[in-house]
């Protein structure tokens, strides 16, 4: 059963951490995992000449791969980090659009080589929901790849998730969590036709590691 998303609830706590997580002086960089330096790199997406990225927080990946000659759109929920990231990254080519997943992707009429999201969009987005409209932006050929922590050993499916703690106001959202295998089979209902879902371990033994997942289309 669907979990009652709030949009603007939810566009509140993004600013919110758009407040403390964006920093001026930040450089671009591209990892998939939540350590410096540690697992795979941008070779996933291919060779793309187009990439858009769902939930792109402060542009750092997208801005990396703009750099290099790729055209490069991003999308986010919070009006405060769009506005953050269209100014710092304004000459480095890379479009920041403003928006509700979702709801973007049912109205763009663009195709990408490469779909992708780095503890973004995929995590916190109905993946029965979101998968189909992604499956629809990708150009033939094209990847979806994203990463976010593995899902809890028993903990599946849609889980709450308060803003900065559990004091303050009570700010959430939801992120989705399933076993690797599950997440293969939404891709595949979605019209995937190869995917592959595996969870890369910590650089350190017992800590978290990272959940990486990649689907292409024919």
């Amino acid at each position: 059963m669907p979990v009652p998303h709030d949009i603007t609830a939810e566009t509140e706590l993004w600013d919110t951490y758009a407040e403390s997580a964006f920093e001026d002086d930040m450089e671009p960089v591209f990892h998939w995992t939540q350590y410096a330096g540690h697992g795979p790199g941008v070779e996933l997406l291919g060779e793309p000449t187009s990439v858009l990225e769902i939930g792109c927080g402060t542009g750092r990946a997208l801005v990396s791969l703009a750099q290099s000659g790729i055209a490069a759109r991003g999308i986010d929920l919070s009006p405060v980090m769009v506005k953050k990231t269209s100014e710092r990254w304004a000459d480095t080519g890379a479009e920041f659009v403003c928006g509700e997943v979702l709801d973007v992707l049912r109205h763009d009429t663009r195709t990408y080589d490469a779909v992708y999201s780095i503890f973004g969009a995929a995590w916190f987005t109905d993946p029965s929901r979101l998968f189909p409209l992604v499956r629809q932006r990708l150009a033939p050929g094209g990847v979806f790849v994203f990463s976010q922590p593995p899902a809890i050993p028993g903990a599946y499916g849609p889980q709450g998730m308060y803003k900065g703690g559990f004091a303050g106001k009570a700010m959430f959202t939801y992120r989705y969590s399933y076993k690797a295998a599950v997440w293969e089979r939404h891709l595949i209902r979605a019209g995937f036709t190869r995917t592959e879902a595996r969870v890369i371990d910590a650089p350190l033994a017992g800590h978290i590691g990272t959940l990486l997942v990649r689907a292409a289309v024919d």
